[in-house]
């Protein structure tokens, strides 16, 4: 993480600017938006469980759609 403290006769700006461009060298706020998007990989366990789930959706919606319930 990033401190920055103010200095003396330091303008609110001066210092907000100076805080962006030691956030920006630090590589911090890269990481954290590199990693935004990702998506951990499931174990084998959970991809069975959610095939089976799947599965059961896709009968049930054939059944209704079957019975004239849903289109």
């Amino acid at each position: 993480m990033v401190e920055v403290r103010k200095r003396d006769n330091e303008s609110a700006g001066s210092l907000l600017r100076r805080f962006n461009k030691m956030l920006q060298l630090s590589g911090f706020l890269a990481h954290a938006r590199s990693g935004r998007y990702h998506k951990s990989n499931l174990s084998e366990y959970q991809k069975k469980k959610e095939a089976l789930r799947r599965i059961a959706w896709q009968k049930e919606m054939q059944k209704l759609r079957k019975l004239g319930k849903i289109k």
